[in-house]
């Protein structure tokens, strides 16, 4: 594997000096840029551009070619192991993704296989490896997956929600199952970022999109607890060096202390915390990755370099902090717009780091 020419996001998330401060952008690789689109359309549609590693790949390194990013995060989406247990994934135009076989009792728990990475995923392993032996040391690479209570809410669901009536439905009425579930996907997602480690991952993110929906007790039963018991079995080093960790709950800002406690290594942030009273609640335990609105894109680079202040000035002087955006970023953002950001970020956070 070739020496990283560019560490600097592996040794913010340690909370390790830096020149600068690192960023990168999620769902960098994506509509907003002309050149993912052109490449979606010759691989026929979404699931075929993640399940071939070539494209994979170059959809992954073309934010690079562009901005001076920090980290390139795998192309991929968090539904891939649920669609490896058999529940058949598809996507319907404007209607986000759907399973042609929901999973809303307990015959369909049971049935539900553990996937193996190398086997029925083995189109993201070679994505990884494709893209580690492409990067050529340029910049780390970010492997990541869903979390359990995110992946259950698809499952049961049979697609996106916005009343979670199923998911909770089980939850509340019969938690045994949605606990059952819980689990098979937490051995699932610690075998699958474990292999996507061994493969090249250089650090892994957890995405807990809708952790946010739950209450405080339930965020730490249903959700909290399986995302530690998958930090808990991580490879956590590999190729000489530690592989960080990054948990991010959507709408998960009030529990960052709890978050904190599970031996992850960083917390993503959503716009809606700022980011300098989460530092002062977490103080040196985890680093911070975050936190501008996706809309401010919208407005023009004056304003965007204002916010990019705002965020650094609230975080303040020293190391972890990564700077990113508190979701990903909108389809209808002009590529320049997120140059202007990642410029602004590497030129005005260097008096943060002397």
């Amino acid at each position: 594997m070739s020496t990283l020419k560019n560490d600097r996001f592996l040794r913010a998330l340690l909370r390790e000096p830096v020149d600068m401060t690192p960023v990168w952008m999620m769902r960098q690789a994506g509509r907003y840029l002309p050149e993912y689109r052109a490449t979606r359309e010759k691989a026929g549609d979404f699931m075929s551009l993640c399940q071939n590693p070539e494209l994979a790949c170059e959809v992954t390194i073309q934010p690079l070619e562009r901005f001076p990013l920090d980290a390139a995060i795998l192309f991929s989406d968090i539904l891939t192991i649920p669609d490896a247990m058999g529940l058949g994934l598809y996507f319907e135009e404007g209607e986000g993704p759907r399973f042609e076989r929901p999973v809303q009792d307990k015959a369909a728990i049971d049935a539900l296989p553990i996937p193996d990475p190398e086997e029925e995923l083995r189109y993201v392993m070679d994505a990884v490896r494709t893209i580690r032996r492409e990067l050529n040391g340029r910049v780390p690479l970010i492997g990541f997956s869903g979390s359990p209570w995110t992946l259950a809410t698809y499952m049961v669901e049979g697609g996106s929600t916005k009343n979670f009536a199923l998911s909770k439905g089980m939850m509340f009425d019969r938690p045994e199952l949605m606990h059952a579930l819980l689990g098979k996907l937490a051995e699932s997602v610690t075998s699958y970022l474990n292999a996507q480690i061994a493969a090249g991952a250089q650090a892994v993110m957890i995405f807990d999109t809708w952790g946010g929906t739950l209450t405080p007790s339930d965020y730490r039963e249903f959700s909290l607890a399986y995302m530690q018991r998958i930090v808990e079995g991580l490879t956590r080093e590999a190729e000489g060096r530690k592989v960080p960790v990054v948990l991010f709950t959507k709408g998960g800002g009030q529990w960052l202390e709890a978050m904190a406690d599970t031996g992850c290594d960083a917390l993503g942030l959503d716009w809606t915390t700022d980011i300098g009273e989460a530092r002062r609640r977490v103080g040196d335990r985890v680093a911070l990755q975050g936190n501008m609105d996706p809309s401010t894109l919208y407005a023009s680079p004056k304003v965007i370099r204002k916010s990019v202040a705002k965020i650094l000035e609230s975080y303040g002087p020293g190391s972890g902090h990564v700077f990113n955006l508190g979701h990903g970023i909108h389809p209808g953002v002009d590529p320049e717009h997120a140059g202007a950001m990642v410029e602004a970020v590497h030129e005005l956070s260097k008096a943060y780091h002397k």
